[in-house]
């Protein structure tokens, strides 16, 4: 009769769960879908994030806003940029580093607020190496929420590798590590990390991102993947022998198209609307790079002149960038294009333009949110992966015959305009992508399936209801 009694009171207890997710959309946003699936089934969920990013998340729906709280801490302001920037769309890619030396001065607020609200769980992000200890000292347990999927993680491979951060060259992330003892091509190209050590050289943390995901993932309670083990089973099997801890897969976490319709009424959603719902069934590829990635000069120039010469519809999003001094696209090159395509500079409403029933195909960096976004709809993926674990993505996508990869030049990442034209078509018309194109439909029962989302969500509450 007790343990009946107990097991009652487990089911209808109501946890407390903090949320602090990294500056970023691609992470905002699943934390923000993660917080929704925990009100829903009736928890309190404090999310904790910058005034501005705040400010850019959805509205929430009138029936979970009283369960859902955004707890604005201030940025501390970081030198020689506008006070506005709190985001990693804010900064440009080099000066990365910077916006985590301002977010690491958010751990006293942060203390301060866990203090005071005593919330039975933390999920934080990777960037937050010093929150484990924080939590610890206060009795609130703790949960690292991986953004990567399975097989990234098990590339970056256990805590203690992570913070003895061994690999230094580019070199070293192209062949497979000796913890991953099947046969596996998941690997970086050289030009992939190339840039990217370029990009990052200048740490003014004095913590590497590999570091602070050794300590975020060693020192937690539990991992949680965004992924499941139907799409990368041996991944999951070896995440948790490498981890030596509960590892929980919360499903893809598919965004909603539009809970509510405060955006409806926006002028830059109705001109994009008005565009594609000009365009014919599945004709349209959607070209965006996300909100941190910026292509130099002559690839920007090749990508523009290979959707001219692929012939095929597209709606291409650049990313805004003031200091550059260049134009972003070629001369010309909108009115050679004509109604045929449509460039936008800034950010754009994405699950819209994605969900829209003229949009077949999706030009991406592979950033794991993109990919989920994108396959959660149908869409064939493009692959032009620029940094992070995008390489790792690609590879690990083109394993299950998914999407297309624009071929580029192993070591210094160049790709030429052919190359574009020949994979969007290749994705888009030819008769030869087909195959690419049913894939891509299958996966949206897998990567889109709510229902089956939400059940791996499920899961995940029991355990921490148990803790």
């Amino acid at each position: 009769m007790q343990r009946e009694a107990k097991m009652e009171k487990k089911e209808d207890e109501t946890l407390h769960v903090a949320m602090f997710p990294w500056l970023a959309m691609g992470h905002l946003l699943p934390f923000l879908n993660i917080s929704k699936l925990l009100a829903h089934k009736g928890h309190k969920v404090s999310f904790i994030s910058t005034p501005r990013n705040i400010e850019r998340l959805p509205k929430l729906p009138p029936n979970l806003s009283s369960s859902i709280t955004f707890v604005s801490l201030p940025l501390p302001h970081i030198p020689n940029f506008p006070p506005s920037s709190e985001s990693s769309m804010d900064v440009p890619y080099i000066n990365q580093q910077s916006l985590k030396s301002a977010f690491d001065l958010l751990q006293l607020p942060v203390t301060e607020f866990l203090r005071r609200s005593s919330p039975d769980w933390i999920i934080y992000d990777y960037t937050s190496h010093w929150l484990p200890t924080v939590a610890t000292e206060l009795g609130i347990k703790k949960a690292f929420f991986s953004l990567f999927n399975a097989s990234a993680l098990c590339f970056m491979g256990p805590p203690s590798s992570l913070i003895e951060d061994a690999r230094t060259t580019p070199d070293d992330f192209t062949v497979v590590p000796p913890w991953i003892s099947f046969e596996s091509d998941i690997v970086f190209r050289y030009h992939e990390v190339a840039r990217y050590v370029e990009k990052t050289e200048e740490d003014v943390t004095g913590i590497s991102d590999s570091v602070r995901f050794g300590y975020s993932i060693g020192e937690s309670d539990a991992v949680f993947v965004r992924s499941c083990p139907k799409f990368e089973p041996e991944w999951f099997v070896l995440l948790r022998d490498l981890y030596q801890k509960p590892v929980f897969p919360t499903g893809f976490l598919p965004p909603p198209v539009s809970e509510d319709h405060e955006d409806d009424g926006d002028a830059t959603w109705a001109r994009i609307k008005e565009w594609l719902d000009k365009q014919r069934l599945n004709s349209v590829v959607y070209v965006s790079l996300g909100t941190e990635a910026s292509l130099l000069r002559e690839e920007l120039a090749e990508l523009a002149l290979g959707l001219e010469k692929s012939k095929v519809p597209f709606f291409w999003t650049l990313r805004n960038e003031p200091t550059r001094s260049e134009p972003l696209i070629p001369d010309g090159f909108e009115e050679r294009v004509g109604g045929r395509g449509m460039v936008h500079v800034g950010w754009v409403p994405q699950v819209k333009i994605l969900s829209h029933e003229s949009v077949g195909g999706f030009l991406t960096h592979c950033g794991w949110n993109s990919v989920v976004e994108g396959l959660g709809f149908g869409r064939v993926p493009i692959f032009l992966p620029v940094l992070n674990e995008q390489g790792l993505n690609t590879r690990l996508l083109r394993g299950k015959d998914i999407g297309v990869e624009i071929p580029r030049n192993e070591r210094d990442g160049m790709f030429w305009s052919d190359s574009v034209a020949d994979s969007v078509r290749l994705a888009m018309i030819d008769d030869a992508g087909e195959l690419k194109r049913t894939k891509a439909k299958i996966m949206k029962g897998l990567f889109g399936n709510r229902d089956e989302n939400i059940l791996y969500v499920d899961e995940l509450i029991d355990y921490m209801k148990e803790k």
